[in-house]
Formats: C-alpha cells, sequence, structure tokens
C-alpha cells in the first residue's frame, strides 16, 4: 500500500481500518517471552543467555525456566507454572484488562483469566471472553466518566460554598472573641455592684435575722416541747400496770409495732424500741423510745404518707437514660446548674426571710441587691453563651471538610434510609442512628470519628464510633462508604458483622479524579 492510498484512506475516514492494521502489525511482531512473564519483564528473559533470579541469588540454564521446578527463591524462574508457592502468574487479557494470579491458580481446573491463559494444559477448557468483558467495562467507564464529569462541576461549587462557610464561621469567631471580652467585663462590673449591694444588704438585715433566729427559736422550743407532749400521752397510754416504766410485755400488746407484720411483736422487736433494753422509764422513753415508735402510731393513725415511690423510678430511670444517651452532651448545662446552685446557696437566708416585713427603706436595699443579682445572673448567662457558641466553631473549623472543603456544606444536614423495620439516619460530622418504625427511641451507632479511607482516597471512608452498647457487645461503630454522585444520598445500610455496620452514602462532593494507586485504572492494555 502506496503513501497515496494511505492519505486517501485516511480522507475518506478509514481510522479504524488503519488501527486495525498497526495491531495486526504489531501482534506479528510480538517480543518473545515464556507463559505467565508481563511484557514489561520480557526483557529479562533472554533465551540466548542464561537466566538469571529476578534477586539476583543464582543463575540457570534458560531451559530451566518454567519446567515446573522451583529454582529461585523469589519463585521468578517459573512465571508460567504452580511449582513455586509463592509465584506469580501474568494473563495478558488483550481487550480487557491484565491480571496478576497466585501461581497456586495456574492449571487448578478454573478459568481465572478472562483469555483462558492460565489453564494450557487443557484440562479445562476456557473461554476467550476478554472482548466482551472489556466492552461492558468500557461502556460502565464511559458511564462513570460522564458521571465524574457532571459531579466535578457540582464539587466546584460545593468548595466554593465550603470556602465561604468557613470564612464566615472564621470572621464569627473573630467576633465573638471580641464580645467575650466586652461580656466579661460587664460581668465583673455586675459582680462589683453585686457584692457592693449586697454588703448594704447584709447590714440593713442584721436586725431582721436577729429577730429570725428569735422567732426559729421559739418555733424550736414550741416542737420540741409538742414532741414531749406526745411522748408523755403516749407513755401513759402504753404504761397499763402504771408502774413508770415500759417494758416488753406492753409493747407486745400493741399490734401497732409488728415491724415485720407477720402477725404478732416478738420480744425482739420489743427491745428494738426499748434501745434493747427490757424497760424504759419516761426520759429514756421520751429520748430514745419515742422517736421510733411514732412513725409506726402515726402510719396507725393513717396520718402518715410514704414517700412517692413511683415518682422516685421515673426520676432514676430519666437519670439512667441521660447517662445512657447523653454522656459528656450536658457539661455546659451541669455547669451552669451548679453555679445557679452556688449562688441560690449563698441568698437562701435571705429568700427565708421573705416571709419577714421590711420597713421601707430596708425593702428598697433588699430590692436593689435583688436586681444586682439578677443582672449578674444574666451577664454570667451571656458570657457562657458566647463560650458555647465559640467552642461550636472552633470543634467545626478543626474539623476535616476535604482539601477544597468540599464537604463542608454536609454538616449540620442529616439523610435517612429506609428498611422494612428502620430508619436509618447520617449526619455527616455528628452520628448516625438507627430508628425503629414501632416507635421513635434512637439508637446511637456511632459519633464522628475521623476519614479512615485508603491512602490515595483517604476521604472515601467515614468512621463512626463510641456507639450505644450493645447488649453483652462492644460499642456499636459505622462505617459510611463516600461515593460519587449528582446528589446527597444515603443508598444502604447493612450490618456486616454484630454491632459494625455499613453505609454508602453518594455525594457529588466525592467527585474527583483518584490515582493510579486505587486499583480503578480504566487503561487498558491491548
Amino acid at each position: 500500500m502506496d503513501v497515496f492510498k494511505i492519505y486517501s484512506c485516511f480522507k475518506i475516514k478509514c481510522l479504524f481500518f488503519l488501527i486495525f492494521l498497526v495491531e495486526l502489525s504489531t501482534s506479528s511482531v510480538e517480543i518473545p517471552r515464556p507463559r505467565g512473564v508481563s511484557l514489561s519483564r520480557a526483557g529479562l528473559y533472554d533465551p540466548e543467555k542464561d537466566f538469571t533470579c529476578l534477586d539476583g541469588s543464582k543463575t540457570i540454564p534458560y531451559d530451566q525456566v518454567n519446567d515446573d521446578y522451583c529454582d529461585c527463591n523469589d519463585s521468578s524462574d517459573e512465571p508460567g507454572t504452580n511449582a513455586c508457592a509463592n509465584g506469580s502468574f501474568y494473563c495478558l487479557n488483550a481487550g480487557y484488562k491484565p491480571q496478576i494470579l497466585a501461581s497456586n491458580r495456574v492449571n487448578d481446573g478454573i478459568c481465572d483469566c478472562c483469555d483462558g491463559a492460565d489453564e494450557y494444559t487443557g484440562r479445562k477448557s476456557c473461554i476467550n471472553n476478554c472482548l466482551e468483558i472489556g466492552r461492558a467495562a468500557r461502556e460502565e467507564a464511559a458511564r462513570y466518566a460522564e458521571l465524574l464529569k457532571i459531579g466535578k462541576q457540582m464539587r466546584t461549587e460545593l468548595s466554593q460554598q465550603g470556602k465561604k462557610i468557613k470564612n464566615e464561621k472564621q470572621a464569627k469567631l473573630n467576633e465573638l472573641r471580641k464580645n467575650k471580652e466586652e461580656a466579661e467585663k460587664i460581668k465583673t462590673e455586675k459582680e462589683e455592684l453585686k457584692k457592693q449591694a449586697e454588703e448594704v444588704e447584709n447590714k440593713a438585715l442584721e436586725y431582721y435575722r436577729e429577730l429570725e433566729e428569735q422567732h426559729r427559736k421559739q418555733k424550736a422550743e414550741k416542737e420540741s416541747e409538742k414532741l414531749r407532749e406526745e411522748a408523755v400521752d403516749n407513755f401513759n397510754k402504753l404504761d397499763s400496770n402504771q408502774d413508770g416504766l415500759i417494758d416488753i410485755s406492753e409493747i407486745q400488746t400493741r399490734q401497732t409495732f409488728d415491724r415485720d407484720r407477720n402477725g404478732e411483736v416478738t420480744e425482739e422487736e420489743a427491745k428494738i424500741f426499748l434501745d434493747n433494753q427490757d424497760s424504759a422509764d419516761l426520759e429514756t422513753f421520751i429520748e430514745k423510745s419515742w422517736p421510733l415508735m411514732k412513725p409506726f402510731v402515726t402510719l396507725e393513725s393513717g396520718m402518715f404518707k410514704p414517700p412517692a415511690l413511683e415518682s422516685e423510678a421515673e426520676d432514676l430511670k430519666e437519670n439512667d437514660e441521660q447517662n445512657e444517651y447523653g454522656e459528656g452532651d450536658h457539661e455546659a448545662e451541669e455547669e451552669e446548674e451548679e453555679e445557679e446552685s452556688d449562688d441560690k446557696a449563698q441568698h437562701e437566708d435571705i429568700e427565708n426571710e421573705e416571709h419577714i416585713t421590711y420597713d421601707e427603706e430596708t425593702q428598697k436595699l433588699v430590692d436593689i441587691a435583688t436586681e444586682a443579682r439578677s443582672q449578674l445572673a444574666d451577664s454570667e448567662k451571656e458570657v457562657r453563651n458566647i463560650n458555647d457558641e465559640i467552642r461550636d466553631i472552633e470543634q467545626s473549623l478543626k474539623k476535616d471538610f476535604g482539601p477544597d472543603e468540599e464537604f463542608a456544606t454536609l454538616e449540620g444536614q442529616c439523610f435517612e434510609y429506609s428498611d422494612r423495620e428502620y430508619i436509618y439516619k447520617l449526619c455527616p460530622f455528628d452520628k448516625t442512628v438507627q430508628i425503629p418504625k414501632s416507635n421513635s427511641l434512637e439508637t446511637n451507632l456511632g459519633r464522628w470519628s475521623k476519614w479512615d479511607g485508603p491512602n490515595n482516597n483517604p476521604y472515601g471512608l467515614m468512621f463512626y464510633d463510641h456507639g450505644q452498647n450493645c447488649w453483652n457487645g462492644p460499642n456499636r461503630t459505622t462505617k459510611v462508604k463516600v461515593t460519587c454522585g449528582t446528589e446527597n444520598k444515603l443508598i444502604s445500610v447493612s450490618e456486616p458483622n454484630r454491632c459494625e455496620y455499613a453505609f454508602e452514602f453518594q455525594t457529588p462532593a466525592a467527585c474527583r479524579e483518584l490515582s493510579n494507586e486505587s486499583g480503578t485504572d480504566l487503561h487498558d492494555e491491548l
């Protein structure tokens, strides 16, 4: 074929015919190489020379290459047999892509190479379907390339939004830090005003505190006298023989003192009320016996009401649930409650004096001090709120939202996936949860921990740990595979191992080119 014809052929768009001629001519001049050797290593196997093991440990005659006997420590002399335990076999797979097999898969009766090269003895007949597989792979590659093209454009927009969000958060953080300085100054001023107001208040209330103390003493004396009268009255009722003593037999006559409710008052039960003695005189009865007897006597009269056990049980249950699900989540609230508790304790005396009527001047001083305390509480709350907001922004800024901040827009969002029994929820950079369709009780499957993908694609896998503890098992964890897609969508959920969950999440933020280390290189060696 002369140059004019080739040129004419090109002019009438016979490009594919030319490619066929090139491939045909190339295949007719194939580089000689032993079975199982890749094209890149063909030059290391020269049939005109002795063969040197690739690790340089030994040189053997070339006719010992692929003789079904392992001579080299690195197995390089048997690339096309299964003689070496740690050897490897190269499949050319023309039309698809090359493949490396472990040598023990050569001539094992299973067609591993799509061109059937690994089963060369004829014991197993293999069909060469590389072109068919390659065509499907190329179609999938073309589809993915189109998806990647659209996704990369969307990823660029997400990256711009993410950088904007980061800049806005940084600006907000700077503003909050300035506001914090001002708020702390105001808090210090309020503390001083409160201190001054309370000093004046305390002086004005000294007189009323003395009155209150006198009132308390009088009240205590009346209660003590009343208690003594009750004791004397009950002593006289129990002292049936009027000998001035209460003995065991007299207590046994009263079913009220049957502590174990078995129908009788034993000597041991009676002695408990007598301070483990056989009898008690009036003073001993008043001091030691009556305080033990009074609850039983009161209960018998119907005036004693036991505590609300159900309410207490509910409180305990609520506390348990907070400990289980809110571990470490309410630290700021606890600090606030502690500060309020301290403040209440500090002014407990003043609150107890509220029932006292003050003179007009004293009341004004109390009102001023009360307002000073209220203003200080407001300023303390403002400082706490600013600190909470600063902490949240700082934690967000520390998170890795990708090399170009492309995942930043996902923070604060949640995505759901539903199966027959559960609704699963993924909240990126926060948590994963499971919610039964039968009720709304959430099970925490993990808290955001880190990116955990391979070196070539660290942003391909999210890891969530420290989830709710499994019964008689470990804490739950979740791995989220992140793949390229044109929308943010949670597409699958499974539990491959007990208490270990696997999510798959599609997002345009994951649409980027990967390095060849990923093992998804679409280049075919034809």
